[in-house]
């Protein structure tokens, strides 16, 4: 799906991998960005218009799915990423909340005029669904479930025409990475992937050097094989 002339709605859009998702829609020709956030940046390009938007409020949820009328391009792109195990509950919790539920509330809150529109959910993850790291264990664990509950997307809104991609980011500058010592790509670069990769039609988007490594693996593996599989019994 080209941007050109779409309206598209991306989350966490005030820094980082959301931000320069926003410039990218806008340097491609986007009609309407919805740059929501906790606290929303300013941009100088009138086609913008920030939202207030905390993904783990309900109500907050509701409001912005009631003013924006029509919508082709969902990016869940807002995360947590705290360097924590597994041994505190309520971390993993608070993880959980943001990437996964509120993931999921996004795109049922928006998938009426997603079906109407026969638009796209982009699921910004991690190669961390695919593989733990320790060090962020909780992420991890958030990221994993998110994949699946995109995967599970994918096959139960085929009928509806809602196509689902998973992003699944390497190591990038945000400020996720900044004490970390190891190569990074910048945001733009991966901004500019992603919406390649959606324009392509492509289910899972490997949008990194790091990432890209992994993405014949995946996709010719056995455990895509599988998922296609299971996906026909729906």
């Amino acid at each position: 799906m080209s941007i050109a002339d779409k309206t598209i709605l991306i989350t966490g859009a005030s820094r980082g991998i959301g931000r320069a998702l926003a410039d990218e829609a806008l340097r491609r020709g986007a009609k309407r960005v919805y740059a929501a956030a906790r606290r929303p940046a300013a941009f100088a390009d009138e086609r913008v218009t920030p939202l207030t938007l905390d993904v783990t409020d309900a109500a907050q949820v509701r409001a912005a799915a009631e003013r924006v009328g029509s919508l082709d391009i969902l990016v869940n792109n807002a995360g947590l990423a705290l360097y924590e195990g597994l041994g505190d509950r309520a971390t993993l919790e608070r993880h959980l909340a943001v990437n996964l539920f509120g993931t999921y509330a996004m795109s049922e809150a928006f998938l009426p005029v997603l079906t109407r529109s026969g638009g796209a959910i982009v699921n910004n993850l991690s190669l961390n669904s695919l593989a733990p790291l320790p060090v962020l264990a909780a992420y991890s664990v958030s990221k994993a479930a998110a994949f699946s509950l995109t995967q599970s997307l994918r096959a139960s809104l085929t009928d509806r025409g809602v196509r689902v991609h998973a992003v699944l980011i390497g190591p990038t500058d945000t400020d996720m990475t900044r004490d970390l010592d190891i190569p990074k790509a910048s945001p733009e670069s991966v901004a500019r992937a992603i919406f390649d990769a959606v324009d392509r039609g492509e289910e899972d988007i490997f949008p990194d050097p790091v990432a890209q490594s992994l993405a014949d693996g995946w996709r010719n593996g056995p455990v895509k094989a599988f998922e296609r599989q299971l996906a026909e019994l729906r």
